[in-house]
């Protein structure tokens, strides 16, 4: 092939009567020292597809051409992580991501398209160091978020988690040696834990308005919320939810068929996820998350008379003496469609609101579930399985709160046998000291 083919020389003067760039046609490029010297060749992949390579800025034939011999005497991986930018990379390995949850392909392609790409996505793969990556991060933390506030920790560590999931995937196929993501360092961040809706914090939010991140209520104030819907359709959904702690997408996939109310059991199987405002249905978030959970006999009691409920809700959409649509689900629409997600979300803050108490999340009830139990005796393992968790340390960490009742009790205890301690030893130098006296 001849070297007027492979190798080609460009400038970047503009004619002025187009505006655009002249390239291979400015006439001065037959000078000395004007332009640079470019090759381009054809090659494969290593999945095997075909790519055209181009290259410049060498400032002689002889260096484009020596260029062009040294990146084809490159193993295919080398020139795929040469030739593929950061940008392509990771669009492709969201391609195939084929096994996650939508909700986690979501997140996935957010963080890719809003951060990665605008920041990271020129750079040749192969080329990418940490220096890349941790520039990156301080430009994401001068921006800010569409609240108008700087990126959290939580967000920056969320973008971190994506690009090294990319990047391990580079290194398991060769393109690169190491993920030069894994050594860039990030703020800290405490996890927020649950705290309990103290007199002193309800006062606090009423007067400014500031809320904890993650708040339950009191015994009282949920019993107090339970009172207050009562009559709401969904009354069983929010006691469940309260009492034994279901995450917000395993209720809204409960199905008559996961309950044994004679055994008072419940089986979770599915979870329904809304990725965008797309439902999707599947397995629960952990394999952990499929569980059979207990039942006390008033929750029992409680999902009897929803049934019937539901069932008299389906006579009456029905008409015309035949039933209405029954779609096998606990928790459904008036018409008996299953719900949305987002829909409980929504619904649950405006009874919330509607009750004056101190705002908690949807969320919130799971937290306050496991703290209720956990104050009621319940051990971390016994927790660790009503709650699905895959591990008992996230129970530990993050799910065991203990209500104020308990930790006053606690507190007593724990004096009292530092008290009986003092007591005793007391005593017996008072024996000692009478023995020796004459």
């Amino acid at each position: 092939m001849s070297t007027s083919r492979v190798v080609f020389k460009r400038c970047g003067c503009v004619d002025p009567a187009t505006g655009r760039r002249r390239n291979r046609r400015c006439p001065r490029l037959s000078r000395s020292g004007h332009g640079s010297w470019y090759f381009r060749c054809s090659t494969r992949d290593v999945f095997g597809r075909a790519q055209r390579v181009r290259r410049g800025g060498y400032g002689t034939r002889v260096a484009a051409l020596l260029a062009r011999q040294e990146f084809l005497a490159y193993s295919v991986e080398e020139r795929t992580a040469a030739s593929w930018t950061v940008a392509r990379w990771l669009r492709y390995w969201l391609t195939t991501r084929t096994g996650i949850r939508p909700t986690t392909r979501l997140s996935h392609t957010g963080y890719v398209e809003r951060f990665l790409v605008p920041h990271l996505g020129s750079v040749p793969l192969g080329q990418l160091t940490t220096r890349h990556v941790a520039e990156m991060f301080v430009r994401i933390g001068r921006d800010t978020n569409r609240s108008g506030r700087p990126h959290t920790p939580c967000t920056l560590a969320h973008i971190r988690t994506t690009l090294r999931a990319a990047l391990n995937a580079a290194v398991r196929h060769g393109l690169i040696v190491d993920n030069p993501a894994r050594r860039v360092e990030l703020p800290t961040h405490a996890r927020p834990r649950p705290v309990v809706w103290s007199r002193s914090r309800v006062a606090a939010w009423r007067a400014t308005g500031a809320r904890p991140p993650i708040a339950v209520w009191t015994p009282r104030q949920l019993a107090r919320f339970l009172r207050a819907v009562r009559g709401d359709r969904l009354y069983a959904l929010w006691w469940l939810l309260a009492l034994r702690g279901l995450r917000r997408g395993e209720a809204a996939a409960l199905r008559w068929t996961d309950l044994d109310l004679d055994h008072a059991e419940l089986t979770v199987a599915r979870a329904r996820t809304s990725a965008g405002y797309q439902v999707h249905e599947g397995s629960p978030k952990t394999a952990a998350g499929q569980r059979t959970i207990a039942l006390d006999r008033h929750t029992v009691k409680v999902l009897r008379a929803h049934r019937r409920r539901q069932r008299a809700e389906r006579v009456y959409t029905g008409g015309g003496g035949q039933p209405g649509r029954d779609s096998g689900y606990v928790f459904t629409t008036a018409e008996g469609a299953p719900l949305h997600p987002q829909y409980l979300t929504r619904r649950f803050a405006k009874l919330v609101f509607a009750t004056g108490l101190p705002p908690v999340r949807l969320h919130d009830l799971r937290h306050g579930a496991a703290c209720l139990a956990h104050a009621a005796g319940a051990d971390l393992k016994t927790l660790q399985h009503q709650l699905g968790h895959a591990s008992i340390a996230i129970t530990a960490d993050t799910y065991t709160t203990v209500l104020p009742a308990a930790q006053r009790h606690s507190a007593r205890a724990t004096a009292e046998l530092l008290l009986r301690a003092n007591r005793t030893r007391a005593r017996q130098k008072a024996r000692k000291t009478k023995r020796t006296d004459p």
